[in-house]
Order: structure tokens, then C-alpha cells, then sequence
């Protein structure tokens, strides 16, 4: 996640621009709440990504890494 991925989060999180302050977002708390599932989110898919990519380069092999990545996604349902 690099500071393009975070500003568009913010953004889709409903935050605005304080135009007084350059780089300055200004957000409630439903936005806070929502950037926050938004950054855990991407989080988990990233970590998920890594388990995938692991078992692709141990094609064959018994790693379980397909079910950690399963099981990485799954933590997003239990909110």
C-alpha cells in the first residue's frame, strides 16, 4: 500500500480536502470507521496474496497456503 492507495481511501471514505492545509483530510467518525475496514481490507488481501503466491511457487507440495489465504479473507467476515 503505497500514499496513492491511502489518499484514495480516504477519499472513498468520504473525507475532504481541508483546502488551508495542503495534504490536510478532515473526516468524521463514520469515515474514520470506514478507512478502517478499507485499510484492513487491503491488508488482509495483500497477506492473503503473499499465502497464494507461496503455494504457486510450491506447485504440487501439501503448504496449506491456499487455505491461509482463505482463512486471511475470512478474518474480514467476522466483524
Amino acid at each position: 500500500m503505497n500514499r496513492d492507495d491511502v489518499i484514495r481511501m480516504a477519499r472513498e471514505s468520504s473525507f475532504t480536502e481541508n483546502s488551508g492545509f495542503d495534504g490536510c483530510f478532515v473526516c468524521n467518525p463514520h469515515s474514520l470507521e470506514r478507512f478502517a475496514a478499507l485499510v484492513a481490507a487491503a491488508e488482509r488481501e495483500a497477506c492473503a496474496k503473499v499465502c497464494e503466491d507461496i503455494d504457486a511457487e510450491y506447485d504440487g507440495e501439501d503448504v496449506l497456503a491456499t487455505w491461509c489465504a482463505a482463512a486471511i479473507r475470512a478474518r474480514g467476515e467476522k466483524t
